[in-house]
């Protein structure tokens, strides 16, 4: 729709003034008006692409695809349409063009030249020569206009061109036979009926440059997909690699650096930082063992001689120092094997319940147990028997009643044990983590070596999970073991 603008000069003189005004910048304090603007439109971007990025693929094989597929579309679009609007619409101009320009000759021919033997020279002609069939008919008024196909870009184009260069009254049919198109022209005395070939007035070979297009680009995909799929195969293998590492199982046994350079490289590099972290973890547990042994043959000898000597002095308290320091160097020395490799292996959590009950009936506590899920979990056996053994050994020596809650769900274990001890200040529990730390003097009468839950969480931790402490229904502590399995 065409608009017109007035201009200042147009308008009153103090109309004229406001609109000038209007147009002037302003000048702020706190900047311009096109500063703000231009604040405006990067807000607004990344407002943009933030809801983009909600709602694109996460995962890189997804994006992979989208980064392939949608140039292909774009391209394909912007071409399909420029054929469309160029080669398609006019060819299919230019062939109904010469078909309206053949039957405006054969009007022409009937209306100049006089009947003869009933028209049959021009139906003859415009049989031979035009490739049109055309009928006289008497006069009668022309059908109703039937509907229009939903692409009708033939019916649109043919009845221009018959407006334009015959400008009378027409009826035209291109739906009732697909390749026949039929068009009847009202004429003084009769009516003309003319049937031409769809493919005269209408560029009917498109469908094989879309064809073309469509099937070059399954043929792409075909090829792109499978490829894609073996680029990201291996990105998803060093994945599954690092997580089996950081949760202490072995790395999967078809492992190896393939694909690209760059994931190749990431590869080597995972393998060489896990035999570091391995030789690093050996290392030190072979010099806390060697430590370990020399210390625990010190004490021996220590011990022969106390007993040697033990008819001239008091040896009691000597002897309970010696059993506290062996005790220390068993603690230090398990706190050293909780990192050691160990594979992972079946664990059956209703048999160490089992036993669980009978030390607990030894030690004249209170126990219950239950299960929700699998009993079977897969995690380092041993490791995870002391995981527990030390939780619950610790609730066991400060509490009298001790109930454990396993919940064993698709890949989660989660072990809770609620006691009705002391308990733990809440600004100290993260304190009990640490080895070689005991609260107060009552603990440490209690005997121990502080290492039991700094064992804990780190053997939780190498599983990949944790060890948490919270308030208990019961009144003492809770501890939640949340390990995969």
């Amino acid at each position: 729709m065409a608009t017109s603008q007035m201009t200042p000069a147009d308008k009153g003189p103090a109309q004229a003034e406001r609109v000038t005004a209007a147009q002037r910048p302003v000048a702020t304090s706190g900047g311009s008006s096109w500063s703000r603007r231009s604040g405006f439109l990067p807000n607004n971007w990344r407002r943009f692409w933030r809801l983009v990025s909600r709602y694109m693929p996460k995962r890189l094989y997804a994006r992979s695809l989208i980064i392939v597929i949608a140039p292909m579309i774009l391209l394909q679009s912007v071409i399909a349409f420029m054929f469309m609007e160029r080669h398609w619409q006019t060819v299919t101009q230019r062939l109904s063009q010469a078909v309206t320009r053949d039957i405006a000759a054969i009007i022409d021919m009937i209306e100049t030249y006089p009947p003869g033997d009933n028209y049959a020279s021009v139906i003859r002609i415009a049989q031979d020569r035009l490739s049109l069939k055309i009928d006289l008919l008497p006069p009668s008024p022309l059908p109703a206009p039937g509907p229009k196909p939903f692409f009708s870009i033939l019916d649109q184009i043919l009845s221009e061109e018959i407006t334009k260069q015959i400008n009378r009254p027409f009826w035209l049919d291109t739906v009732g036979n697909s390749n026949i198109v039929e068009i009847r022209i009202q004429l003084d005395d009769k009516v003309l009926r003319v049937f031409a070939r769809r493919s005269q007035a209408y560029a009917s070979n498109t469908h094989i440059f879309l064809l073309w297009m469509v099937g070059t680009s399954l043929v792409l995909l075909t090829i792109a997909i499978p490829f894609l799929r073996n680029q990201i195969k291996p990105i998803l293998q060093l994945t599954e690699a690092a997580e089996s590492f950081g949760k202490g199982r072995p790395t999967p046994s078809d492992f190896k650096p393939r694909g690209a350079e760059e994931v190749r490289r990431a590869g080597i590099a995972f393998l060489q930082m896990r035999e570091r972290i391995e030789r690093q973890i050996e290392q030190r547990t072979a010099m806390l063992t060697g430590v370990s042994h020399d210390l625990r043959t010190i004490l021996t000898r220590f011990k022969l001689q106390l007993a040697l000597a033990g008819k001239k002095l008091d040896t009691t308290a000597l002897n309970q120092d010696i059993d506290d320091m062996q005790s220390m160097l068993e603690g230090y020395l398990a706190f050293a094997r909780g990192e050691a490799a160990e594979d992972t292996g079946r664990f059956d959590l209703q048999t160490y319940f089992d036993k669980l009950s009978e030390e607990a009936r030894l030690r004249k506590r209170g126990l219950a147990t239950s299960i929700a899920g699998r009993p079977e979990v897969q995690v380092r056996p041993n490791a995870f028997s002391r995981l527990l053994g030390n939780v619950i050994g610790n609730a066991f020596r400060y509490a009298r009643n001790v109930r454990v809650n396993a919940l064993h769900t698709r890949g989660a274990l989660t072990v809770t044990v609620d006691d009705d001890g002391p308990g733990i200040p809440f600004d100290r529990r993260e304190d009990v983590f640490k080895p070689f730390l005991r609260l107060d003097a009552a603990r440490q009468d209690a005997g121990g070596t502080g290492l039991g839950l700094a064992i804990a969480r780190d053997i939780a931790r190498s599983h990949g999970g944790d060890i948490t402490l919270d308030d208990s229904p019961m009144g003492g502590l809770r501890a939640v073991i949340k390990v995969p399995a």
